[in-house]
């Protein structure tokens, strides 16, 4: 199935991705016949929280949680910004661990935090390639008295680094502090069990996984006791005030539910075409070119996303990103959430990799293929002005 408009090649499935098909399927009715409000109590309206309310008991299954822990949101930006805010504001937080490399939906909610005084940030160290040092964190969490609040993301947006969500948890009940992991990359990639990770937080969005937009999903452990976000009707069980995006909840759970179910297939899928542009990109530009993060490690890092660090180029200045974009090849610099804005990579520049080479980050999904792979590496060449074998 081809997803391209006018042979264009979408290599920023980090950003977002294609609506499948199926999931709009499942997704029609309730924008044609099932348009009932879902807070009223006639027949109409029944119909439609009926439906909310089997697709929360869909995620929950899948994440192996109670329908009662599943809330769904706007999206992945709303649900980090609830788990933080309303953890501070329920829990007596005054202390927040976080990293220099997460998504700016929790950078910026913590940064205000912490400006409004309310609390204190400690940031974790990281080596060079992303990862998390995780004997400092728990020196950091040793040496605050009171209750912590530790937020991480399980993979990482712009270089593909994966931390091990499983011991941050144990770290956290040690010191018995909250654990909020960003996991809108890797949620429909990767297996998250809630029984076996100890979490308080996971997120969930759902175009990142192949289907809507505007709507995501905060997972929230039944024992942590937070007050809304939204206020304003007792929809989500009192948690978020609004009338419920019904098409939008029930294309996530769909979309879920499929992302699952062919993880290891797309996976499989995926880090083919990632291995080839790799040996083809280092064939080309050999030790000119290097791979930032754990992007390009096969075996740990998040396998949707490859982050290029290209060589310098007078011709080019930083104008690769513009190159590629008339050769009809979709991509990114960093992350697309600060699009727009010309101040590069927070992440890159935490990782000191930003400095005058231009670094392009491709993601893949299921929809791209061998021969879209080729033509990207050929358009390269010929920016570059490389002769190919």
């Amino acid at each position: 199935m081809n997803h391209h408009t006018d042979d264009y090649i979408y290599l920023d499935n980090a950003a977002t991705t294609a609506l499948s098909p199926e999931v709009l399927d499942e997704m029609m009715p309730f924008f044609t016949t099932h348009y009932g409000n879902p807070s009223s109590t006639h027949a109409q309206g029944r119909v439609v929280r009926t439906a909310i309310e089997r697709a929360r008991k869909k995620v929950a299954e899948l994440l192996n949680t109670s329908p009662a822990e599943i809330f769904f949101t706007s999206g992945g930006t709303e649900s980090d910004n609830t788990a933080l805010r309303c953890s501070v504001e329920s829990n007596d937080i005054k202390h927040l661990i976080t990293s220099k490399l997460e998504h700016h939906a929790v950078l910026h909610t913590a940064e205000e935090l912490e400006k409004k005084g309310k609390i204190k940030i400690s940031y974790v160290n990281t080596d060079a390639k992303g990862n998390i040092d995780y004997v400092h964190l728990d020196q950091l969490l040793l040496n605050h008295k009171g209750k912590s609040l530790v937020s991480l993301m399980h993979g990482n947006n712009e270089v593909g680094t994966i931390t091990d969500i499983a011991t941050v948890g144990e770290l956290c009940e040690q010191h018995q502090a909250l654990f909020h992991s960003d996991t809108v990359q890797t949620m429909g990639y990767y297996a998250l069990d809630t029984q076996a990770i100890p979490v308080h937080f996971l997120v969930g969005s759902s175009h990142k996984f192949h289907g809507p937009k505007g709507v995501g999903f905060l997972y929230l452990r039944h024992s942590t006791q937070i007050k809304p976000f939204q206020t304003g009707g007792a929809q989500e069980r009192n948690m978020r005030g609004g009338t419920e995006n019904a098409a939008g909840i029930v294309g996530l759970a769909k979309a879920l539910e499929l992302a699952l179910s062919e993880r290891e297939a797309v996976k499989n899928h995926i880090l083919t075409l990632k291995k080839h542009f790799i040996e083809k990109l280092t064939a080309i530009f050999g030790s000119e070119i290097s791979f930032n993060g754990e992007s390009a490690n096969l075996e740990q890092g998040l396998p949707k996303v490859l982050n290029v660090r290209f060589p310098a180029s007078k011709e080019l200045g930083d104008m690769l990103l513009f190159n590629l974009d008339i050769a009809k090849i979709a991509c990114s610099s960093g992350s697309a959430c600060s699009s727009g804005s010309n101040v590069g990579s927070h992440v890159l520049r935490a990782l000191n990799c930003a400095g005058g080479q231009p670094n392009i980050r491709f993601s893949f999904s299921k929809y791209n293929t061998l021969s879209e792979i080729d033509f990207v590496v050929e358009k390269l060449a010929e920016i570059y002005e490389i002769k190919m074998a």
